[in-house]
């Protein structure tokens, strides 16, 4: 059942809950001990002063002291309550928001960049900041405006109008800066895509002068972005003095007020100190609040985006383990197309086969191919019919255990950083070197990797940069042949191979066969369906044959025949 954010977000911010309930808690105390120096100051003038005693001033800084100290030591906790708090949301996110951008990338062409992470990481960084203290803070403006009131209504008066005044400033940043922010992140991510994909593609952009072109799209997006983030800026900047003018007006204005009373005698001098110190106090959130306003709106945007993506990517549901694949994989009445898509790609496909048997799948381009390649490791799931490994449907496999039955190279090899032993391991907790060289020994990369600078332990750098094509390819062959799959699909396998390649190919199926697992390649190439018993002919998306491979290949030479001999009898009549 698809699972909502909400709930999600929910779920992890309750598992904080003693954190956040600890964090009121201090903040109540702190609040609390706030009056402590407003209170020492009025005694201080209203008693020390007048009295001249300096046992009474020693007592009274003794005890603000000590007040002062431990209110100190309360906001220390309260600042360490809230980085935890927003390391362990990170924490508990962290894993399912990698794993939704990737399987964002499966479900939507145009998915799977890194952003949510950086979002993730706007969300903690706002948690752990000084932004939530003023949420916390708040409720204690009213408080404090209370306490004023007591000293006097005039005070109060002018307290709660700089009060208002803050509040509006602080509303007019949130219109005027909300757009403008979400325009320059816009684009900077747009940038950042192009950029990315101008790293990713570095040969081809140099080789063909795209340098400039890409360039100038870059420069165009980060110069819109600066000038958004300008706009924004400078709006806030502009509130943000205003907010600091109308302080000192306020701070002014109340100690004017309060010394006119003090000389009607209506209040005392400490009182009016006092006065200034609480008001101050009290407007402290709301100035906190329009200095971490950038902040908390790129947080909200963070959270928002986040929503968006888990809610469209719901966690995989767990599942009740399946013995080990014994080798039958059964295709019903398949048809199915790209996640999302309304058109099928492939459709009719219906196959079965056994432990021990190899198929070869051959069409022109844009045939389904690797449509089907997706379908049966199940990166992709059919609109109608299923795939069926050893009776079981794949979708009611558990992701990891399924993906251990499952060896796959698809067409365009992405390797990741780290060492050839690593890559081939698939990055296991516990690898098995063992299992790692028995499957490069099968891929025919074994005596190439040990040509490698260090070997198993050469780093290949980003995306295998640092090797050939053909280098890749061996390595993605012997990632998908680690630890004896069941099921191997393997994509146009040899599209980078030489002569030498190709035997080891040849080999590495008739490995598969040997020890009763299944593999089907992809292919144009027929140096690729040596080693198959079976092949599956598509066209247009359709299964045009399926059988043993000299039927097929028979079938289709007659018919071949039959072609050319009918538009030779039709190209002779037009001449006679």
């Amino acid at each position: 059942m698809k699972r909502s954010q909400h709930s999600e977000l929910r779920a992890a911010f309750d598992r904080c809950r003693s954190n956040l309930v600890m964090t009121g808690v201090f903040s109540f105390f702190i609040n609390l001990l706030m009056l402590s120096g407003p209170l020492y100051m009025m005694q201080v003038y209203d008693r020390v002063l007048t009295s001249r005693s300096v046992s009474t001033l020693m007592a009274l800084s003794v005890l603000v002291g000590v007040l002062l100290l431990f209110m100190g030591m309360l906001e220390l906790i309260r600042s360490r309550l809230l980085v935890r708090v927003g390391t362990r949301i990170d924490a508990q996110l962290g894993g399912r928001v990698f794993g939704a951008i990737v399987q964002e990338r499966l479900w939507r062409a145009d998915g799977g960049n890194a952003q949510p992470l950086n979002d993730l990481k706007s969300v903690r960084e706002f948690l752990s900041g000084q932004g939530p203290f003023a949420l916390f803070d708040a409720p204690w403006v009213p408080i404090y405006l209370g306490v004023i009131f007591l000293l006097h209504p005039l005070l109060f008066l002018v307290s709660v109008s700089g009060a208002l005044v803050l509040f509006v400033i602080a509303l007019l940043n949130e219109a005027l800066t909300r757009r403008p922010l979400a325009a320059a992140s816009h684009q900077f991510f747009e940038g950042a895509t192009i950029a990315e994909a101008g790293r990713r593609s570095a040969e081809a952009v140099q080789a063909m002068g795209m340098l400039p072109g890409l360039r100038r799209r870059w420069l165009e997006r980060h110069g819109y972005a600066l000038w958004y983030q300008r706009v924004a800026s400078d709006r806030a900047g502009t509130l943000t003095a205003a907010s600091k003018t109308i302080r000192l007006i306020l701070q002014s204005a109340i100690l004017g007020v309060g010394a006119a009373l003090a000389i009607e005698q209506i209040i005392s001098p400490g009182a009016m100190i006092a006065a200034s110190i609480i008001m101050g106090r009290a407007l402290a959130p709301v100035d906190q609040a329009i200095g971490n306003w950038r902040g908390f709106i790129g947080a909200r945007a963070a959270a928002r985006r986040l929503r968006a993506l888990l809610d469209e990517v719901p966690a995989p549901p767990s599942r009740m383990g399946l013995p080990a694949a014994r080798g039958h994989l059964a295709v019903q009445n398949l048809i199915a197309g790209p996640p999302g898509a309304a058109r099928a790609i492939v459709s009719g496909i219906a196959f079965e086969l056994s432990a021990g048997s190899a198929l070869g799948v051959i069409g022109p381009s844009a045939s389904g191919k690797s449509t089907l390649a997706r379908l049966l490791t199940g990166v992709w799931q059919p609109q109608i019919g299923s795939v069926r490994l050893d009776g079981a449907a794949l979708e009611q496999w558990d992701n990891e255990a399924l993906g251990r039955q499952i060896g796959y190279l698809p067409q365009d090899v992405e390797l990741f950083t780290g060492t050839v032993g690593e890559n081939i391991s698939r990055f296991a907790d516990d690898p098995d070197p063992e299992a790692i060289v028995a499957a490069a020994r099968s891929a025919g990369a074994h005596d190439m990797i040990l040509g490698l600078p260090d070997g198993y332990n050469t780093q290949i750098g980003d995306g295998g940069g640092r090797l050939s094509g053909g280098q890749r390819q061996r390595l993605g062959l012997a990632r998908a042949l680690y630890g004896d799959p069941v099921l191997v699909v393997l994509d146009e396998p040899n599209a980078n191979l030489d002569a030498e390649g190709d035997l080891a190919l040849t080999e590495a199926i008739q490995g598969i066969k040997a020890r009763g697992g299944i593999a089907i390649v992809m292919t144009h190439r027929p140096s690729a369906i040596q080693a198959v018993d079976w092949l599956l002919i598509l066209q247009g998306g359709r299964q045009r044959a399926f059988g043993p491979k000299t039927d097929v290949l028979a079938a289709k030479t007659r018919n071949t025949a039959a072609i050319d001999a009918k538009v030779t009898q039709l190209q002779q009549r037009h001449v006679s």
